[in-house]
């Protein structure tokens, strides 16, 4: 165990003495870098302005401000343009969104319209064709009772004629029963 911190502590040192000897290289590189900096800015004689460059360099300055005042203005401008429209395409965005729904809407109602129709015409039709079947039926019972009773004044205007038909009695004497119309 010993050893071990042995071996780490003079690793740990090793790295220390690299990362030291590192470190004052760079701060040599960086003395050297400033030392170069200073000695170009300092030679370089352009680089501090003369009285009347400097005035022509604030006229230019103040134009340029101008014209980067007016180019800002038009950009507020232009935005608020934009805003608008934005605006503006979002309420047709949504107008067109609500007429495609009604429009949905309206189509499936106009699909389903015949089904309606159908349903309540026959709604409607059944009591029609209920009371329709009910008159069918007393009218063939009047027609059967207006045969019997043609039936019978036919019989009795012959008898009364003197042109008696001969009889058929209900039950022949063959046993074959003869429909009667009273009843109907």
């Amino acid at each position: 165990m010993n050893q071990t911190k042995l071996v780490s502590s003079k690793e740990l040192q090793s790295e220390v003495s690299r990362l030291t000897e590192e470190l004052q290289m760079r701060d040599q590189l960086v003395q050297q870098l400033s030392q170069e900096l200073f000695r170009l800015v300092k030679g370089n004689s352009s680089f501090v302005p003369a009285p009347e460059v400097s005035d022509r360099h604030q006229a230019q300055m103040q134009a340029m401000r101008e014209q980067l005042q007016a180019v800002e203005e038009q950009v507020g401008f232009y935005q608020e343009q934009i805003a608008e429209r934005d605006a503006e395409v979002y309420q047709l965005r949504q107008s067109v969104q609500e007429l495609t729904d009604r429009s949905r809407m309206l189509e499936q109602v106009v699909q389903e319209l015949p089904g309606v129709y159908r349903q309540k015409f026959a709604e409607r039709i059944e009591p029609i064709k209920e009371k329709l079947d009910q008159l069918q039926k007393e009218n063939r019972q009047l027609h059967t009772e207006l045969q019997s009773v043609t039936y019978r004044l036919a019989v009795r205007s012959r008898k009364a004629k003197g042109l008696d038909l001969p009889s058929v009695d209900e039950t022949d004497d063959r046993g074959i029963q003869m429909p009667s119309f009273g009843n109907v």
